[in-house]
């Protein structure tokens, strides 16, 4: 059973930076495409930022500039660095894995708390 497990959420002031991580962990084979989604309070959930296998990556456009996604496959793992936060990145952060066992699948974190608020 492969889980996803993230960290570095938390509270933080309009203009600072948080860093969240995810690690995969348990019977993985291949990681396809990684990404990070975001859900929050009377939204619905959206992709914030993906990353494929080869480093190629993909920004929604209102964190184009201020986040940056990456990825250590040797760790199975990915990153959100994000600066310059607003209110407005308040949410619930979802890490979001494509595995592949047999066939394709879909893994996801059990989601992690950043607020941005003074």
């Amino acid at each position: 059973q492969v889980q996803l497990v993230e960290s570095g959420g938390g509270l933080v002031q309009p203009g600072g930076s948080l860093r969240l991580s995810c690690a995969a962990s348990g019977r993985i084979f291949i990681i396809g495409d990684m990404g990070w989604y975001r859900q929050a309070p009377g939204e619905q959930r959206e992709l914030v930022a993906s990353i494929t296998s080869d480093g190629n990556t993909n920004y929604i456009d209102s964190v184009k500039g201020r986040f940056t996604i990456s990825r250590d496959n040797a760790k199975n793992t990915v990153y959100l660095q994000m600066n310059s936060l607003t209110p407005e990145d308040t949410a619930v952060y979802y890490c979001h894995a494509r595995m592949l066992s047999i066939t394709w699948y879909d893994r996801w974190g059990q989601g992690i708390q950043v607020t941005v608020s003074s």
